[in-house]
């Protein structure tokens, strides 16, 4: 009884000190998860348009509007899964649910090729021209499967950049320079994925069997939840703090209710840190006007209760809340910009296969090369340009100037596009040479090597490299924290949304160009019959358009987010040192907290 009574009086015990956030420790277990997951999916999604070409027997037209359209899809479910993971799961657990989802979808497809009664009898589409078509329920034994990959993409995708940036403190410039690293590394492993995806499972697939190559994809999604958990006691947990979309609808209601107002006679909502949505406040910007509308407060009594907090949020919100949308409007060009881009990067996923397919494949007198693997020109280069970039390019500007140095957004966006315009120009005249070689010889196989294709790949990994990592690097830097999974959610919007304009571009062409009278430029199972080099030539003009925009109105978007940036980089190093000290303990420190915990 003695020893009960004592024990309210005793001293509280020590709390332990805080953690050391997860950085490169928990990242190499995202990044393991993202390496087998993209081998898993990109497996699948390489080859997906040579297999419902042969298996299904489909055409050109209807293959590239299911690609196209299954892509877009699973992209834009990225906006579902942003929500799902900031309002209810969290990142970590939506990652972990979307990983379970493509694994079932991945087993769905593989089921497809083990049983032939999921498919159309076998049919030799360089022969006939009047295959047997699939039947409805087998069309929505694979839709479903898609779909279920569909689902999948949407919780991991937007979760996972960020739940991987979430184990870096960039308030430090140690964290902010690993972060940066990150966004390569990140883009690199799951680079090298969908290189040994191509390299292996591919020919598996094209030349052992169809049920064997979707087999082994499904059984690597398995291990990518396997190493996931692994790595969970290392991992920094961010709680879902609500979603950023509902506080966007409401910032813009109280704007227009509160239209009539002057911002300059009212003070704003402006609630303490504890009460704003991330642990640091964002700075109030005189950008978009409009919108600090939604944070006056015209009459106190009515809009605030007892407490000092709003009674009704949509007439009422945070400046907070305010500067959250003005950062997602300050990305909107540069996301139309994005989208230019991804419209090129299209071409060579769908059509740039379809080509492969009619060209001379044949390695000696017994290998034939699968028409997926020129994809391995764009790998190869994206993979080589980021290892020179972050191993030589960056040291030897180190080394010269006493200052990291590194290429900015605006540059690397500049130099991506104008690689889309080169990528899209090779593209028309190598098709020109392989049509105009098939039909001399009048055969569906041209004679031309399909070696003649790599380098346009290659210039399609080169802007892969340069434009969609600066746009993801983006918009994720540009925005606060809490706001990463929707940068996540909104870059994969963008190759959702171009994956939609390139299957309207390809009808829009279709239709015009068959009711000409003349050669229609995209169609039907055979190329030779088609004047793709012209439909390649017109996305390079769209480009030269993108190009154009990008350099005379989206860059100025960029360039405040590159001189922040430098301004950081450049912060002196005794600053710099004591911030770090705020975050990082000593290793010993932090393996007894750990053990605490």
């Amino acid at each position: 009884m003695e020893l009960e009574s004592a024990a309210p009086s005793s001293p509280p015990p020590l709390q332990p000190p805080r953690r050391k956030p997860g950085g490169w420790r928990a990242v190499k277990y995202i990044i393991g998860n993202e390496a087998f997951e993209k081998l898993s999916s990109m497996s699948l999604m390489s080859n997906i348009t040579v297999y419902l070409s042969t298996q299904y027997n489909l055409n050109g037209i209807f293959v590239v509007n299911v690609v196209n359209i299954w892509s877009g899809a699973s992209n834009i479910a990225t906006l579902a899964g942003a929500f799902i993971a900031d309002s209810y799961l969290g990142r970590y657990r939506t990652l972990l649910y979307g990983s379970i989802a493509s694994f079932l979808g991945t087993g769905a497809v593989a089921l497809t090729a083990a049983l032939h009664q999921l498919r159309p009898p076998s049919c030799d589409i360089e022969k006939s021209h009047h295959c047997p078509q699939p039947h409805f329920w087998q069309l929505l034994v694979l839709f479903t499967g898609l779909g279920l990959l569909s689902i999948g993409a949407g919780g991991i995708r937007p979760c996972s950049v960020a739940f991987g940036a979430d184990q870096f403190d960039a308030r430090t410039e140690k964290g902010r320079s690993q972060l940066e690293s990150f966004f390569n590394w990140w883009y690199l492993s799951f680079t090298m994925a969908l290189l040994i995806a191509l390299t292996g499972v591919v020919y598996v697939q094209t030349n052992v069997s169809w049920a064997i190559g979707f087999v082994i994809p499904t059984i690597c999604f398995f291990f990518s939840i396997l190493f996931f958990l692994w790595g969970r006691h290392t991992y920094i947990l961010a709680e879902p703090r609500g979603s950023i979309f509902s506080d966007m609808v409401r910032v813009i209601t109280a704007a227009c209710r509160k239209r009539r107002h002057s911002v300059s006679s009212h003070s704003f909502y402006d609630p303490p840190m504890a009460d704003s949505l991330d642990g640091e406040k964002m700075a109030h910007t005189d950008r978009y006007k409009w919108l600090d509308k939604a944070a006056i407060i015209v009459n106190p009594d009515e809009e605030l209760d007892e407490q000092g907090k709003p009674k009704n949020p949509w007439r009422l919100c945070s400046l907070q809340q305010v500067e959250g949308l003005k950062c997602l409007v300050a990305i909107i060009p540069v996301w139309v910009s994005g989208m230019g881009c991804f419209i090129v990067f299209d071409q060579p996923n769908t059509l740039g296969i379809l080509q492969a397919m009619q060209t001379n494949r044949s390695i000696g007198s017994h290998f034939k090369f699968p028409p997926a693997w020129v994809k391995m020109g764009s790998l190869l280069a994206l993979s080589i340009w980021i290892i020179i970039y972050e191993r030589v390019f960056i040291k030897m500007a180190k080394k010269i100037t006493g200052k990291e140095r590194r290429l900015t957004v605006k540059q690397r966006i500049t130099i991506g596009i104008f690689l889309s315009i080169m990528c899209m120009v090779v593209s028309g005249v190598v098709e020109k040479y392989r049509r105009e070689s098939a039909l001399k010889n009048g055969s569906f196989n041209s004679t031309t090597s399909f070696a003649f294709m790599l380098p346009q790949h290659a210039l399609s990994g080169l802007m892969e490299a340069f434009a969609t990592i600066a746009v993801m690097e983006f918009f994720n830097m540009n925005m606060p924290e809490h706001m990463r999974t929707v940068a996540g959610a909104i870059f994969f919007l963008t190759l959702s949304v171009s994956s939609f304009v390139s299957s309207l571009i390809v009808n829009l062409v279709h239709a015009v160009t068959s009711k000409t009278g003349k050669i229609p430029w995209v169609g039907g199972h055979d190329l030779n019959q088609t004047r793709l080099d012209y439909y390649y030539y017109l996305i390079a003009i769209i480009a030269t358009l993108n190009l154009l925009y990008f350099v005379f109105f989206a860059s100025r978007f960029v360039t405040s987010y590159d001189e922040n940036t430098k301004l950081k980089r450049e912060v002196p190093a005794e600053k710099s040192t004591e911030n770090e000290h705020q975050i990082d303990l000593p290793e010993k420190e932090t393996k007894e907290a750990a053990a605490e915990c």
